[in-house]
């Protein structure tokens, strides 16, 4: 999902800012614009109420798919904003506690599809406590009463338990189930979605962690032809009854999308694409035999020449390089390569990269060193998305891949829109030069794991490079920078990064005058993430204009005393300002603050924060 598609606005759930006339558009005579009687704000009074009701539906709403653009429309005047409530069928909520549950069903009442975002994204990298909240009860409950005609939900980093995942049974026509980086559920959970949703189309878990409850979930799909047309379970750690996955992928011919887990050997994968030619997508399990090998194994390479319509293809859990070549017969025809979770070389890479001349998003282990990544760039020429991830995460550890992959990657892909690129060293000409060449990047994240580590051979800050970003990518959305930076670097982000919706920073900056830039500079900032840096409470103050406009502020072990926490959230009562420190085990000693986390809500404070949560 694009930074486009998850921005939301304050108008996403807020009342109409003002009400105007519409003239009806049955007089041919009349202005289809909108007139204020007096010079003033009047409130809507139509002849023809229904008609311009229906004008409405028909030639604007019932047209319009985006959120944003919904959004204006329901800002135009009270009518308008009652119509878009009745005629939205999607709805996106970028944070649990935002709105409360009751509000939101009271207003859209129709609505088919739901995306609800809970914690924070640094939940991933273990910067928050256990139990920290966005449980998913209170919304299921509700929408269990109100949204009968649900079809499909969305979740990522909420808290879900086998208990609400068996109330979507209520929803009689639930289609699409998609679970991200979510838990609190188990196998229990996915038996009651798999027995009891009769009209299952996708079931998606993505980075979710599954409890293990000894229930073979696999089992409990109905018997006879299913609807299924993806079925994504790679991150499930525990084993799966391998005869009750082939029987369930035999009986479901529109099945395009398959992901299996690790407890899938390579002759188990070769069963699943000899019943399922028509897969587009295949998450291929470990990639590697059991450990009983057969004396004459399958032709694998057969399975995959087979499948004519893969365009996807990632898994490769436990891989052995020596059934590579398998996957040569697909590779042409390859517009998405996830290669994250294989441990591969360089050479080993090259006899894959080579044929994949159609390649639009890449995932990729940084043990392909420097040398793989100039193979794809001198093959990939319409590369999209290039995600380097490494094989040691460790500040101390040697990168394998430098300023050297990166340049290549700019030279050979000049229609590259969004780059994640861990390394350990790094040059302002390398960054400058992808600046120059990819000017079309709307995503540059760039980590260099090391803690404040400058150019590496002129030993001068990165702020040239991150400043050369800035400026000469006009259409930048996200942006994470990392590395040794001043407060130069800050400034060039603020003059320049207008677009910029998403902020990560971490071990960055010189001062309080750095975040100033930022918070009075960047009018579109959403979401600003900060680790590690020395910030405090005058920076922390200068974004007081802007924070009803974003949707979160997070700031961990930076320079915070409760009391300027505090006074924030005295002059911003819709603002909920959320202290943490430690996980409520120990005493809170003195001012500071480890972590605080600052939100837009209509509800104000939630009422289910754990005791290690102040919310001041």
């Amino acid at each position: 999902m694009s930074e486009d598609e998850e921005r939301a606005t304050p108008s996403d759930l807020g009342a109409s800012s003002g009400a105007i006339e519409t003239q009806s558009p049955s007089s041919s005579s009349k202005s289809r614009g909108c007139a204020v009687a007096g010079g003033g704000c009047g409130e809507y009074a139509s002849p023809f109420p229904d008609q311009v009701l229906e004008n409405v539906l028909e030639n604007v709403l019932l047209f319009l798919t985006s959120r944003r653009d919904r959004n204006s429309v329901s800002l135009v005047c009270k009518s308008w904003y009652r119509a878009e409530a009745l005629t939205r069928s999607e709805l996106f909520i970028g944070n649990c506690y935002a709105v409360s549950p009751r509000r939101v069903t009271e207003r859209f009442r129709r609505v088919r599809a739901v995306t609800l975002k809970g914690k924070p994204r640094f939940a991933d990298f273990n910067l928050m406590p256990p139990n920290w909240g966005a449980h998913f009860r209170p919304w299921v409950t509700v929408m269990a009463q109100s949204y009968r005609a649900l079809e499909k939900l969305c979740l990522k980093r909420m808290s879900v338990r086998d208990e609400d995942l068996a109330l979507l049974a209520h929803f009689p026509f639930f289609k699409d189930l998609v679970l991200v980086c979510c838990d609190g559920f188990g196998t229990n959970g996915l038996a009651v979605v798999a027995s009891k949703c009769r009209k299952l189309r996708a079931l998606i878990l993505i980075e979710a962690e599954v409890v293990d409850d000894e229930v073979d979930w696999i089992s409990c799909f109905p018997e006879g032809e299913t609807d299924l047309e993806s079925l994504i379970f790679d991150c499930v750690e525990c084993p799966i009854n391998f005869e009750a996955l082939e029987q369930l992928v035999a009986r479901s011919p529109s099945l395009k999308k398959l992901r299996t887990n690790r407890h899938v050997n390579i002759g188990q994968l070769y069963r699943l694409m000899i019943r399922a030619p028509q897969l587009t997508h295949l998450g291929t399990g470990s990639f590697s035999p059991s450990e009983i090998v057969a004396d004459q194994e399958p032709d694998y390479r057969s399975a995959f020449d087979a499948c004519k319509s893969l365009v996807c293809l990632s898994g490769f859990k436990e891989i052995i390089p020596d059934y590579l070549p398998a996957i040569y017969p697909v590779c042409a025809n390859l517009t998405s390569l996830n290669f994250s979770y294989a441990n591969i070389s360089a050479e080993q890479l090259i006899s894959v990269i080579c044929h994949c001349h159609k390649l639009q998003n890449f995932w990729v282990l940084d043990s392909v060193c420097d040398e793989g990544l100039q193979a794809v760039a001198a093959t990939c020429k319409d590369l999209r998305e290039l995600r380097v991830f490494p094989i040691d995460a460790r500040e101390e550890s040697d990168g394998p891949v430098s300023e050297v992959g990166l340049l290549a990657i700019s030279e050979g892909c000049r229609k590259l829109q969004s780059i994640l690129y861990f390394c350990q060293r790094m040059t302002n000409a390398a960054v400058i030069a992808m600046s120059e060449n990819c000017p079309d990047l709307l995503v540059f994240r760039l980590c260099i794991m090391g803690r404040r580590q400058p150019d590496h051979v002129t030993r001068e800050p990165m702020d040239e490079g991150f400043g050369a970003i800035v400026k000469n990518c006009k259409k930048l959305t996200r942006l994470a920078i990392s590395g040794l930076l001043t407060d130069r670097a800050f400034n060039y982000i603020g003059h320049y990064g207008k677009l910029v919706r998403t902020l990560s920073v971490a071990f960055a900056g010189d001062s309080d005058t750095g975040l100033k830039y930022v918070l009075e500079g960047c009018p579109r900032l959403q979401k600003l993430e900060i680790r590690d840096s020395p910030f405090g409470d005058s920076a922390l103050s200068s974004g007081f204009h802007h924070y009803y406009n974003m949707r979160f502020l997070w700031m961990s072990s930076c320079k915070l005393t409760r009391r300027g926490c505090k006074q924030i959230a005295q002059q911003m009562p819709n603002l909920v300002v959320e202290v943490i420190n430690g996980d409520g085990e120990e005493e809170v000693k003195d001012d500071f603050v480890d972590i605080l986390y600052m939100y837009r809500s209509l509800e104000g404070p939630r009422a289910d924060s754990p005791r290690f949560v102040s919310i001041l």
